[in-house]
Order: structure tokens, then C-alpha cells, then sequence
């Protein structure tokens, strides 16, 4: 067969070499997995890291075309709850929303992606790791990052960046070699998982446009307003409407199945990237929006104004951070810690009206509600001070400012 039309081949890898993939059955890791097999004859594992994107009948079809392709096992990990407690419970903990935006819905995916990955390489003992990112997005660098570290030395393979392949040459190689699969190119990129999904398209290549209601990927079916109520245990998200969940993820996706059809969530992310240029990107998160939001109005009457300020500034570094693939650096550790101790009296009920592409928070319940008229009523009646305690209160809080003008009033640079 000829490859001409490559431009270039991988590095040098042995025949028979066991290597693991992060599979997805899509375009890119299709190639991958055919090409290692075929053309360099290596023992190629499968596996995929279900972080809420798929359903169950979707993750059987991925498996099945991946043993069509010819690899020797394949492995399909629900990651749906380990992502939610390695990474998305601090992103509600530190109200993380990447330049006032954007919840880090794919950067945080791939991350948890890119740790099952890894673990699950180390438990084959594969000598190399591939994956199929391009050479122009923020996954490269995430997906090496994380196999480097956790696996130093391993030999990273990625086909489709290496050989610098363009769509049109993985489609006339896979159609050559009879793989059966659609070809056709959507309209709109679509990537869902659990912290919300992100909507790519001819509007978000360029610095104006909006997508169009019939690519999001949840259409508007609920026009009713409704009210549902939250329930916040130290900062997770435990019930919804009094219903109980196993685990926080259960909740989130429940919220979604509620908050989606209202069209709640949409927008548009303008970033900058990990290699250094701006990207424009569609989201639609319904719960990740009301969950942040509503969490963060709970804090809001919980909190100390010093907790709120210095929990503001670690997450803001958190979440970049985290958005270009540090997962592993220490100090994620260290700020997760303080994150998870600001939490201790984050617990109550908040009242959200969902309404056609909005929604409002109503208000919050909380026995460790700051807010209380025992200490009196903002904007009416004090009850722990009285008004000569203001007057002194007063003069002190601003004696320095005071001292200062004294001193400089006749300066002719002082107006």
C-alpha cells in the first residue's frame, strides 16, 4: 500500500511492543489504533475513560469497533465518580469558572482521562502510551504532561501529531483498509461529559458569531418556570428537591436531566490556551452553572468575608492551573486542603428558579447562616451596637487616611 501522501512516519518502535491507547472510537484514535496494528505490528490495548460522556449502549459500540480494528484487549473505565472526587468537588468548592466563564468542562475531563490512562498502562507494564491529539490544542500538553510524570521514560506515540495528518489522509488510509465507521464530519465538534459539554463550529473559529439553536446539543423543551431546592452538606451537592443521592456525581447528572431542557448554561468561552493563542469555544452546562452559582450564594451567607477573599484568589490560580494539565503539581494538594476546611459550615438548602435560558437564586436556608436579625437588620435596626459605638468606631477606622490629609492639606500636588 502506498503511504506517500504521509509526510512522516512515528519515531523507531519494536514490532511487538505492548502499548496502551486512550480509545474513544472516534476519527483520530481509529487511525491510531489501525495503523500500530497493521503497519508497525504492535500489541495494541484499548481503553476508555467514561467520565459521563457515553451511555451504555455507546460504550459497547466503542468496544466492539475496537476489537474490529485488532486490538488485543480492550478496557472501558467509569471514571464518572472518580472524577467527580479527584477534581470537580473543588472546582464547586472554589466556584471555578475559567475567566468569570467557562467551568472547565473539557480541561478537567482530560485530566481525569489522562490519569486512568496511566494507571491503567502501569498495571499492563506497556512500554509505550499513545494518544491522538493533534499538534494544535491544549490536549497534547495535558496528556504528555501527565504520562511523563507518572510514567517517566515510557515512549509516547501520537500518530496523528507526529505525521502531521491531515482528516482527508487518516479517512483514504482507513477506507483502503475497509474499517467501516461514518466519515462524515459533523457541523459541530461535540465533547460531553459530566462537567458539562463543549460545542465547537464555524462560529467559535472566528472572533464573532454565535451558535445556532439547533447545533446545541440539548434543545429547549421547558418553557414552565420551576423552582428546585438544593441541598448543600459541607459544600456537596446531596439532594435535590428532598431526593437523595449515592454519590454527588448521581446529583449533578440528575440536575442536568432537569436544568438542560430549559437551555440553561450556554455561552461562549473566549481563552487563552496552554501553547499561547486564543480560542473561542461553545458550552453547555446547565447544572455546573446552577451548582456553581447556587453553591456560591450558600458560601456567601456562610462564610467570613477573609474566607470568601482568600478562597476567591487561591481558586482563581486553582483553575488555571488546572486548566493547563498541573493536576500533579504539590501545591494542588495544598490548596484542595484548604479548600475542603472551608467547606465545614457550607451546608444548607438553596432555592433556584430554572426559566427559559436563565435562571435565579431565589435565597438559602442554613443554620449557620450569618445573616441573622439577632445581630440586626441591614439597612433598619442594629441590635449589638448602639450609634455612639459607630461615632468611635469610626474616627479610629479611618485615623490614619486622616493623619495623612492632616499633614499633607497644604501640599500643592494634594487636591
Amino acid at each position: 500500500m502506498n503511504f506517500s501522501h504521509f509526510k512522516q512516519d512515528i519515531a523507531p518502535i519494536a514490532s511487538g511492543t505492548k502499548v496502551v491507547i486512550g480509545f474513544s472510537g472516534g476519527l483520530d484514535t481509529t487511525f491510531c489504533v489501525k495503523y500500530l496494528t497493521d503497519e508497525k505490528g504492535l500489541e495494541v490495548h484499548s481503553v476508555v475513560v467514561n467520565t459521563g460522556g457515553f451511555s451504555e449502549q455507546e460504550v459497547n459500540q466503542i468496544e466492539q469497533h475496537a476489537h474490529n480494528l485488532g486490538v488485543t484487549s480492550h478496557t472501558t473505565v467509569d471514571a464518572v465518580e472518580s472524577y467527580y472526587d479527584r477534581i470537580i468537588r473543588f472546582l464547586i468548592y472554589g466556584n471555578v469558572l475559567k475567566n468569570n466563564t467557562y467551568p472547565l468542562s473539557v480541561s478537567a475531563e482530560r485530566l481525569s482521562q489522562a490519569l486512568h490512562i496511566a494507571e491503567h498502562a502501569k498495571k499492563l507494564s506497556a512500554a509505550a502510551i499513545v494518544h491522538g491529539s493533534t499538534g494544535a490544542g491544549n490536549d497534547q500538553v495535558r496528556f504528555d504532561m501527565v504520562f511523563q510524570i507518572l510514567l517517566p521514560g515510557i515512549q509516547i506515540i501520537t500518530p496523528i501529531r507526529d505525521m502531521q495528518l491531515s482528516r482527508e489522509a487518516e479517512i483514504e488510509y482507513l477506507k483502503a483498509k475497509g474499517v467501516a465507521m461514518n466519515f462524515e464530519k459533523a457541523a459541530y465538534s461535540i465533547n460531553k461529559g459530566l462537567w458539562g459539554t463543549s460545542v465547537g463550529g464555524k462560529e467559535t473559529l472566528q472572533s464573532k458569531g454565535l451558535i445556532p439553536e439547533a447545533a446545541w446539543p440539548t434543545q429547549v423543551t421547558e418553557t414552565t418556570p420551576r423552582e428546585v431546592m438544593l441541598s448543600f452538606t459541607k459544600g456537596e451537592l446531596t439532594a435535590i428537591d428532598q431526593q437523595t443521592f449515592a454519590h454527588p456525581a448521581r446529583a449533578i447528572q440528575y440536575l442536568q436531566s432537569i436544568a438542560a431542557p430549559f437551555g440553561i448554561g450556554r455561552d461562549i468561552h473566549v481563552g487563552d490556551t496552554i501553547i499561547g493563542i486564543k480560542g473561542r469555544v461553545g458550552f453547555e452546562a446547565a447544572a455546573p452553572m446552577v451548582i456553581l452559582k447556587a453553591h456560591h450564594a450558600l458560601e456567601k451567607h456562610v462564610l467570613t468575608k477573609w474566607q470568601l477573599s482568600w478562597k476567591d484568589q487561591l481558586a482563581q490560580f486553582y483553575g488555571n492551573w488546572l486548566h493547563e494539565g498541573q493536576v500533579l503539581d504539590p501545591v494542588m494538594r495544598d490548596i484542595e486542603a484548604y479548600m475542603l476546611q472551608s467547606q465545614q459550615q457550607v451546608t444548607g438548602q438553596v432555592f433556584v428558579q430554572l426559566q427559559p435560558y436563565h435562571f435565579q437564586i431565589i435565597g438559602i436556608e442554613s443554620p449557620n447562616d450569618l445573616m441573622s436579625s439577632r445581630f440586626g437588620k441591614y439597612g433598619e435596626m442594629n441590635t449589638g451596637w448602639t450609634g455612639n459605638d459607630v461615632r468611635g468606631f469610626t474616627k479610629i477606622f479611618g485615623n490614619q487616611t486622616a493623619i495623612y490629609h492632616n499633614i499633607h492639606a497644604n501640599d500643592s500636588s494634594e487636591s
